[in-house]
């Protein structure tokens, strides 16, 4: 569990869902943010196989107690990928999605990864550069995802 404080108010923590309310909370944050609010509907697989793949950790991040963000830190030999970053929209702008990432960067730092890497969608760049996050200049882009990384 990676905890830390935002303000002076409020305790986050990011760890891997730990009850059937949280796994609810997990996929329900994922779909709604990253599938529903960008018009696809029906679509989201809360049992896809990269959810359970051992190198891979689905982590919810929680602002005293309350879940507000999911990650997903997919680990390699010696790199992570950032895959699915959601905030819940109502509790955006307020500086969770920037500690939730600064908390995913320490747990696959923690876990030998020297590069972290991320499928951005191109709304998101202009946030992932203010985290320290570049954009691969040799990655060939899809029109809604942008590769960026940070070493």
């Amino acid at each position: 569990m990676m905890t830390t404080h935002i303000g002076c108010m409020s305790s986050l923590e990011l760890h891997r869902p730990r009850s059937e309310e949280q796994w609810t909370a997990y996929h329900d944050i994922r779909r709604m943010v990253l599938f529903e609010r960008r018009g696809r509907f029906g679509v989201y697989d809360a049992s896809h196989p990269d959810e359970h793949k051992p190198e891979n950790h689905p982590l919810l991040l929680l602002v005293d107690g309350e879940p507000v963000g999911t990650i997903r830190v997919d680990l390699s030999r010696d790199s992570a990928i950032f895959r699915r970053v959601a905030v819940r929209e109502e509790v955006q702008r307020r500086g969770y999605g920037r500690a939730m990432l600064r908390l995913a960067e320490q747990f696959a730092r923690e876990r030998g990864s020297r590069r972290i890497q991320s499928f951005v969608d191109r709304g998101a760049v202009g946030f992932y550069e203010r985290c320290g996050f570049v954009r691969d200049p040799e990655a060939v882009n899809d029109e809604s995802t942008v590769l960026m990384y940070k070493d």
